[in-house]
């Protein structure tokens, strides 16, 4: 089933962020712009270079008025431990919420089971709670946070502008397209 246009389902959970403990639930992506990204775990690889590109995008996505979490099944301890370690995780202001329950995990469709890990999952989320993009890759997959930045200027134009639609690689600005009878056939 499509996790598109669904609202965040229930969860509490603890996160760290700016050297504090906070909880975060599924309000915590309501009255904002949301980014959750979910990775494997916490010392690893890819998963560092992942994160310090999503923060070095915050301050753009925080101009959209968007709020980032990040999310792995590690507990927040254990990102305290990471931030507090790496030079590249002590960088990250935006939250990092920890899973070990795996019940956001779960709920967004991205626990490996087998692992116990999850996947590589990113989900924009409107003001109102509901999911309006998802991506998902591999666990040998980077992802580039550059192009959040674009999506949700997509996906904010939408909403504000009901009844037109946003075509590829389109950039704020461009023309958009209001899908009608007299369109098909015409792309």
């Amino acid at each position: 089933m499509s996790i598109i246009g669904t609202e965040v389902q229930p969860f509490t959970a603890q996160a760290f962020k700016n050297g504090e403990f906070i909880e975060v639930s599924e309000e915590s992506f309501k009255g904002q712009w949301s980014v959750l990204c979910f990775y494997p775990a916490d010392f690893t690889f890819v998963c560092p270079t992942e994160l310090e590109d999503l923060q070095n995008e915050y301050a753009a996505l925080k101009e959209l008025g968007v709020e980032v979490f990040s999310a792995s099944t590690d507990t927040h301890f254990t990102h305290k431990g990471w931030h507090d370690s790496s030079e590249t995780i002590g960088k990250i202001t935006y939250a990092m919420i920890g899973d070990p329950s795996q019940t956001l995990s779960r709920n967004f469709d991205v626990l490996n089971e087998e692992s116990g890990l999850a996947d590589r999952g990113t989900f924009i989320i409107d003001p109102d709670g509901v999911v309006q993009a998802a991506e998902i890759n591999a666990e040998g997959i980077g992802r580039d946070a550059s192009t959040l930045v674009n999506k949700i200027k997509a996906a904010q134009y939408v909403r504000n502008n009901p009844g037109e639609v946003c075509p590829a690689k389109w950039q704020e600005g461009d023309e958009t397209l209001k899908p009608s009878l007299d369109l098909v056939g015409k792309i």
